[in-house]
């Protein structure tokens, strides 16, 4: 007997300070589902280039270390793989937010628990 695939649950986690990383990790894993964490957007792509077919939703912040920032991660995942949730989040006012690709959605930092969760699920959700 062949096994049943199992349904993409990971969500790649894309936040430089490493303490807000940790605890958006420990969050969505208390919700039973897997995370990924990097700290750039150019070791997100390789994540997703390597390995990207158990990634469910990218939730990046959009100021990151590195070439790229969140946006443009968001850009590049919207090319490779349109069908992938993507949510950013930042502290900073949203200058940039008509910037960003068509169905992206943002959580303003400092977010809630409950917003993640909400916006996980919903991402989620779209993929069943």
């Amino acid at each position: 007997m062949g096994q049943a695939q199992q349904t993409r649950r990971a969500v790649l986690i894309v936040e430089d300070d490493a303490e807000m990383r940790s605890l958006t990790a420990a969050l969505l894993e208390d919700e039973q589902l897997d995370t990924i964490e990097c700290e750039s957007a150019e070791a997100a792509l390789a994540v997703m280039l390597i390995g990207g077919q158990h990634v469910a939703l990218i939730f990046a912040d959009i100021r990151l270390r590195g070439v790229m920032d969140g946006i443009d991660l968001a850009h590049e995942v919207r090319v490779r793989w349109p069908l992938l949730p993507v949510v950013l989040t930042s502290g900073h006012p949203l200058e940039r937010m008509r910037e960003f690709p068509p169905g992206v959605a943002y959580i303003p930092k400092p977010w809630q628990p409950l917003n993640l969760l909400v916006a996980a699920e919903e991402a989620l959700a779209l993929l069943h």
